[in-house]
């Protein structure tokens, strides 16, 4: 009852999972029956551990692997790939299809979890922590060996087969922050079972809307959630979507409640969650913190200070959003300076452009390197970064996210699909194929695939980002390319003007849009919130932010309207939700997506542009 996987075979379903669970799942008090995985294939070389010296392999340096990619993506792919346990080779390395497609080890087999599990299990590694569970919501902390993460994953993975889960079947896991939800996933993978992570937060009508595209064979819950504030009722959520399905799965199931350590602060339903607490970690043999927590709230803004000092982080990955909010709530971080930082060494954040005045507090703040990178859920991984490993500094420039992660030939095209000169602004694509791990196709729907993705710039991916390169090839991700705003035929990048207003010592967090003018086409419009403590009137900090913008900007920005409000509308990954409040500040009906983290915070904006 093995599974025989595919390397990029399998697409992948968009969808989310969060919260909490609370429960009565028992780990065995005898070691369960394992579910039987294929023999090694003859052929199949038995890789070195991930991580250790032999598998470092004579890399060289940034530039020299960069180039390598680029000029020999099969051999250096093909090297690659030994790395980890295959069941049968693959014939060729790389298959080239129409438009946008690429297969990538064409014929070879393997099994993530086998990768992620068993591997280092069989490789005495067993007694190694894999999961540090911690959740200040709910009192609870636990340590997780790879040894007992293996049985809880056989375990799990014989009760879907029972249920009659096969390979290619759909699973949908609707659950919380808690370590069953990574044993779900690891169990899907085990048995060749496709899962779909439904964020948390989401409501029965999106719940439904997501079953029904996915049309599961099986859906796995937890009885109910923990927020900081608030119960999440996880099984009547999923009563009021099942209600509306078209696509009733055939059975759900309810749960009723030394080595360097690695902590991505996001959730398991974000890919994020999926990359960089689940899968990578794990494939990478190492220890990975489950947080089911908050930035501030739970209890205070000292929380993530208390797991990097007590879980002995060595790296920690963040978005700006979480550390703005930390830095509003405790500007000096004296909550923080009770915990013993001893073993972080590198911060890394990610999910929307880092201003620099957050970045600069936080290196002061965590006393390490604090490196910005770019990637996209379609990516699965990062695009840009500072590979370290690889000799890239720890100090680049100011403002920039990263080179190009080697296999990744990012350029900058004008919309007549020519490549501009350094440090101009334009479309961010990259060219033609995407490296292993990258996505290969939307689930059944292959045309918005192509002309979503591929039609625009023939030979290139579009990520629909806007920014420039540097003389140096640092990239510079200014904002989504439907968030520049033409300014009488100007193109001004919204995240440059946030960037110079978040630099003003009065301001915590802002958001710019484009407002409707009957002149100019749109104008700059910033929704600014104070940091706590603030008594200067509003006016004079418009005034100085204004000022601002024209010094570095200059007044083709046309930059002179703003607001302050009290909290910003966000998604619960820390994304604001720009063409929303752009129709809002214009006087246009708009739309509130259900991954709004506050909805209320909408009317709150709407009271206050009536009353200015």
């Amino acid at each position: 009852m093995g599974f025989l996987g595919r390397l990029a075979a399998l697409p992948k379903l968009s969808g989310a999972a969060a919260g909490r669970g609370g429960g009565a799942w028992r780990r065995p008090s005898r070691p369960c029956a394992e579910v039987p995985l294929p023999a090694r294939a003859a052929s199949a070389p038995r890789p070195p551990l991930a991580g250790r010296a032999a598998s470092s392999r004579a890399l060289g340096k940034y530039e020299e692997v960069f180039r390598s990619c680029l000029a020999e993506p099969e051999k250096v792919w093909g090297e690659v790939a030994e790395q980890i346990q295959w069941y049968k080779p693959w014939v060729r390395t790389l298959e080239r299809g129409s438009l946008g497609s690429a297969s990538w080890f064409v014929g070879g087999e393997l099994n993530i979890c086998y990768n992620a599990v068993d591997r280092h299990v069989e490789n005495g590694q067993g007694d190694q922590i894999a999961i540090i569970y911690d959740s200040p919501v709910t009192n609870t902390k636990e340590k997780i060996t790879y040894k007992e993460l293996l049985e809880q994953v056989s375990k799990l993975a014989d009760v879907m087969i029972k249920h009659g889960v096969k390979k290619g079947d759909r699973v949908v896991i609707y659950m919380p922050m808690i370590p069953q939800t990574v044993y779900c996933m690891l169990a899907c993978a085990r048995i060749g079972a496709i899962h779909s992570l439904i964020f948390g937060g989401f409501a029965s009508k999106e719940l439904s809307v997501r079953i029904d595209h996915a049309k599961p064979k099986l859906i796995v819950t937890a009885s109910f959630g923990v927020e900081p504030k608030r119960k999440v009722e996880y099984v009547s959520l999923l009563e009021g979507a099942l209600a509306r399905v078209q696509s009733k799965p055939d059975k759900v199931l309810i749960y009723r409640r030394p080595n360097l350590v690695w902590w991505a602060a996001s959730d398991l339903g974000w890919v994020v969650g999926h990359s960089y607490i689940c899968y990578g970690p794990l494939l990478h043999g190492n220890t990975t913190v489950l947080y089911e927590g908050k930035p501030v709230g739970t209890p205070d803004a000292g929380a993530y200070f208390r797991v990097l000092g007590e879980h002995e982080v060595a790296a920690f990955f963040t978005s700006p959003t979480a550390i703005r909010a930390i830095r509003q709530q405790d500007p000096g971080a004296a909550l923080g300076k009770q915990y013993s930082l001893k073993r972080f060494r590198t911060m890394f954040v990610a999910g929307e452009h880092c201003d620099v005045d957050t970045l600069e507090w936080s290196k002061r703040v965590f006393k390490v390197p604090v490196l910005d990178h770019w990637w996209q859920t379609e990516s699965g991984s990062a695009i840009t970064a500072s590979c370290i490993g690889l000799g890239n500094s720890t100090t680049p420039p100011l403002g920039q996210a990263g080179k190009p992660v080697p296999g990744y030939n990012v350029m900058i095209l004008d919309e007549n699909k020519k490549p501009v000169k350094a440090k101009t602004l334009g479309n961010i694509v990259v060219k033609l194929p995407l490296p292993p791990g990258a996505f290969s196709g939307l689930w059944e729907n292959q045309e918005t695939f192509e002309k979503l993705y591929f039609q625009k710039f023939p030979g290139y991916y579009d990520t629909m980002d806007a920014g420039y390169m540097d003389e140096d090839g640092y990239l510079y991700v200014l904002s989504r390319a439907d968030d520049v705003i033409n300014v009488a035929g100007h193109r001004i990048s919204a995240g440059a003007i946030e960037e110079c207003i978040l630099f003003h010592p009065a301001v915590a967090d802002c958001a710019v849009v484009g407002q409707e003018d009957p002149l100019k086409g749109h104008v700059p419009f910033a929704l600014c919130v104070l940091r706590q403590g603030i008594k200067t009137q509003e006016g004079k900090i418009l005034e100085e932010i204004v000022e601002r913008v024209r010094t570095n900007i200059g007044p083709v920005a046309a930059f002179q309207k703003g607001m302050f409000v009290t909290q910003l509308p966000k998604t619960r990954s820390g994304k604001i939700p720009r063409s929303a409040l752009s129709a809002l500040v214009s006087g246009k009906p708009y739309k509130i997506t259900p991954t709004i983290e506050d909805a209320s915070v909408f009317k709150h904006i709407e009271e206050l542009l009536k009353k200015n």
